[in-house]
Order: C-alpha cells, then structure tokens, then sequence
C-alpha cells in the first residue's frame, strides 16, 4: 500500500524546500493536503512525481515547485480572500485554503468544476468554494480580491480578471512566450497592475487567456 504521506514530505523536501520556498505556512499546507485527493483515480500514484499533472478536458495541475513558488511570491495573508482560476480538480484550492481566510475557485469544466467541489468537502475545506464559470469572467461577485492565482498559462490575461483585483492586490501568472514560460507577479496601484519576473515555469494556456489574432491580407 502506498505510503502518501512519505510521498508528501519527499515532495515538499525535493521540490520545494530547494526552491527557496520557506514560508511555513506554504510548506504546512503541502504537507497536510492529500494530493493524491485531487487528481483522476488513475493518476494517484503519480501524484507526487515531478512536473505538470494531466487531470483531463485538457488541463494540468501545476507541478509542487511552481505552484510553492507562486504561493510564496504572491505572500498570502491569514486575513486574505483568494481567487483560484482554473481549479481543474480543486488540489491548489485546497492548499490556499489552509494559509487564506478564505478562497474562490473558477472552473468552466462542469465535471471538473463538481468534482473540485466534492473533493474539498471531503477534506473539509469549508472556507473554499468553487464556481463552475468561463475562467476568463473571474468570479465578480465574490470579489474584489487581495491576491489571485491563474493555474495555466496566459498570452494575455483578461481585463475582467484583472478589475477583480483589490488596489495593493497581487497576481501570479505563467506567461507564454513561445516555447518558454515565465511567472510574473503583477501588483495593483492606482488601479493599473504592474508586472516583474519572478521565476521560468511553463503550463499550458488556459480557455480565454489566449492571445486573439488578426488576420490582415
């Protein structure tokens, strides 16, 4: 029988603590939330392994080293509300939950979306909520938030999300640029969001954060 919790610590000791990653309340959440919890049936015993994670409908759950270093950029406070866009099966929403007073999960797939759902009641995230919504429209009536997360990658990121964000909030995203992916941290001053490089990481681009092209002759 596979030992998790070993597999939990393994994670977090070789793929987030060498990232410079020390914030104890990322490494306790990472420890306590039962990643195998929140990926298909089938993929449980690669839960824990190294990179990105297909969960189905496309998407991917961000490897541990990505999405630590984007919880740790983005400095989640005790009293902080949090949008969660692309939940996919609800692992990251799940793990803010535990450092934020409380998060909102986005999620268009109605599968994903129900399932994400279910499987934070299971863990008794009673302080995240998940709403089945085109991830590109945020979630506005929840709002505005003191920090949102995107879990894939963007071309651009939609102006509706971007008005959700409190002034001083801040923002994680994966930007695509060709083959090569970059996180940026955008903060919200004087209602404008300025972006800085934090880290390389990669994922795919999620519906609505594509950049739309113009055909010209």
């Amino acid at each position: 029988m596979t030992d998790f919790a070993a597999l939990r610590t393994m994670m977090v000791d070789t793929q987030v603590r060498p990232n410079d990653v020390t914030k104890f309340p990322i490494i306790e959440a990472m420890l306590s939330v039962p990643r195998e919890a929140f990926v298909p049936g089938s993929r449980r015993e690669a839960a824990y392994v190294g990179g990105n994670l297909a969960i189905g409908a496309g998407r991917e759950m961000l490897e541990a080293r990505t999405l630590a270093k984007m919880l740790d950029a983005l400095d989640i406070q005790p009293s902080d509300l949090v949008l969660d866009i692309g939940c996919g099966l609800g692992y990251t929403t799940a793990v803010i939950a535990r450092i934020a007073e409380a998060v909102v999960g986005v999620e268009e797939d109605p599968e994903l979306a129900a399932q994400a759902q279910s499987r934070l009641s299971a863990e008794g995230a009673d302080n995240a909520a998940v709403i089945e919504a085109p991830l590109a429209g945020g979630a506005a009536k929840h709002g505005p938030y003191d920090a949102i997360v995107v879990e894939g990658a963007a071309e651009t990121v939609p102006a509706a999300v971007l008005a959700q964000l409190k002034e001083g909030g801040r923002i994680a995203c994966l930007f695509m640029e060709g083959p090569l992916g970059l996180c940026r941290i955008g903060h919200k001053a004087d209602g404008q969001v300025t972006w800085r490089l934090a880290f390389n990481a990669s994922a795919p681009v999620l519906p609505g954060f594509d950049q739309k092209r113009t055909f010209t002759l």
